[in-house]
C-alpha cells in the first residue's frame, strides 16, 4: 500500500487475497488462520502494540524511528527487531530517508484484523 492511501481507511483483502467473515459468523479456514496469525501474534507483545499505536496515531500519518526509540527503555536494535516483526506481519511499512526510517500503518491490514473480530450484528448496529 502506498502512503498516498493513508488518509482514508480502505478495506483490503488479506495479504493472500482471501477475505474472512467475522468469527461470530463463520469459522476460519486453516489458510485464513495461517494468514491472520502472524499479525495477531505480533500484536500480542506490549512493545509492538505500543509501537503500532504510536505509528498509527502520528499526526503526520508516519513516524520516524528517531521519535519512537526514546519512548522505550530498550536498545535501538531491540526496537528495530520489534518494528521488523510488525513489518513482516504486514501491519506497517517503512521507507529510509537519509539516516532515518519512517514508518506508517497499513490501514487495510488493521481493518482486516478488526473485521474478523467484529461481533455478530455490530455492523448493523453501527449503521
Amino acid at each position: 500500500m502506498s502512503k498516498q492511501s493513508m488518509g482514508a481507511i480502505v478495506e483490503l483483502p488479506l495479504a493472500d487475497g482471501a477475505c474472512c467473515a467475522p468469527l461470530s459468523q463463520a469459522a476460519l479456514s486453516a489458510e485464513q488462520a495461517q494468514d491472520l496469525a502472524p499479525a495477531f501474534k505480533a500484536l500480542g507483545d506490549p512493545v509492538r502494540l505500543q509501537l503500532l499505536s504510536q505509528i498509527a496515531s502520528a499526526p503526520s500519518g508516519e513516524a520516524c524511528v528517531c521519535d519512537l526509540t526514546p519512548g522505550f527503555d530498550l536498545s535501538g536494535p531491540t526496537i528495530s527487531h520489534h518494528l521488523k516483526v510488525l513489518r513482516e506481519a504486514g501491519l506497517i511499512e517503512g521507507e529510509r530517508r537519509g539516516t532515518w526510517v519512517y514508518y506508517w500503518a497499513v490501514p487495510g491490514r488493521m481493518a482486516a484484523l478488526a473485521h474478523v473480530l467484529t461481533p455478530a450484528g455490530a455492523a448493523k448496529a453501527a449503521a
